[in-house]
């Protein structure tokens, strides 16, 4: 068995990511999701997918398509950033009550230089899911000095950022999960330790669960911290933290800074202490 030292990036656990910036309370991946996660609930960590437009600009969206998050239609690939730029990124979000508060706002599918600006003391976890992105990605993080605070995540081996020259954090491939998953039941835990800076993985997946005590405590054994996606129940919220998780990754940072501050004895963020003043 082979320890990794941690990376700066990964201190203060419990960490609270904000998945897509907090995908239930704004439109995900915009700048206006990510200022709430941030200013209002305490996140410590931005979650984000990027891909490349027309014209190789770096954005902000998660899907290949503009399709279920503004309203036009058509692969991000076939737009210019300034046609992306032209679309509602608020128009399809809906709130609790089916209500749409943030159609025809000028929200936005954000450039991901303007987040790297907008936030410059915030960490992010960054999923380029194009591998065409990843080159461009890791230039534009380091040109801007930001690396230790950027962990680059892909699922595919051929976006990996450690093996493009990226220097910074790191999370594993869904290729790596697997191996460990399965291996680290062996007796002794096994003889694999996946060359990365930590195990993103989900709480369940295809009706199996993956996040267990026994993984966390042998990927602990190896100095590797355990972020569990996505999960915005907080029973489980607190089940993870109780087992030892290093972070959750949610679309409700609101539930989980409530649970933090239960739990961990966190500081409630401003958004929570404003409504207890409101009363």
């Amino acid at each position: 068995m082979r320890r990794r030292p941690g990376h700066p990036y990964l201190a203060g656990a419990p960490l609270l990511f904000a998945h897509r910036g907090g995908a239930l309370l704004a439109p995900e991946n915009t700048l206006e999701a990510f200022t709430e996660a941030v200013e209002r609930w305490g996140a410590d960590v931005l979650e984000m997918d990027v891909r490349l437009t027309r014209d190789h600009e770096l954005v902000v969206i998660h899907d290949a398509t503009v399709d279920r998050t503004t309203d036009g239609s058509g692969a991000v690939s076939s737009f210019s950033l300034a046609e992306l730029q032209e679309l509602d990124a608020g128009a399809r979000f809906q709130g609790p009550g089916g209500e749409r508060p943030f159609r025809g706002q000028g929200v936005r599918v954000p450039r991901f230089r303007t987040v790297l600006e907008r936030f410059p003391h915030t960490r992010l976890n960054v999923d380029a899911k194009d591998p065409r992105a990843t080159v461009p990605l890791i230039r534009m993080v380091e040109a801007m000095g930001a690396r230790d605070r950027v962990l680059l995540a892909s699922a595919d081996e051929a976006g990996r950022a450690d093996r493009r020259g990226y220097r910074g954090p790191v999370s594993a491939t869904r290729r790596q999960i697997r191996l460990f998953y399965f291996l680290h039941r062996l007796p002794r835990g096994g003889p694999f330790t996946p060359a990365t800076d930590a195990l993103q993985i989900p709480y369940r997946w295809e009706g199996r669960q993956v996040t267990t005590p026994r993984l966390i405590r042998e990927a602990h054994r190896r100095n590797l911290p355990v972020h569990v996606w996505t999960v915005d129940a907080p029973d489980l919220m607190r089940r993870l933290l109780r087992w030892g998780g290093d972070a959750i990754q949610t679309d409700r940072p609101d539930v989980l800074a409530r649970v933090l501050h239960e739990e961990a004895g966190r500081p409630l963020p401003p958004g929570h202490r404003t409504r207890m003043s409101g009363r």
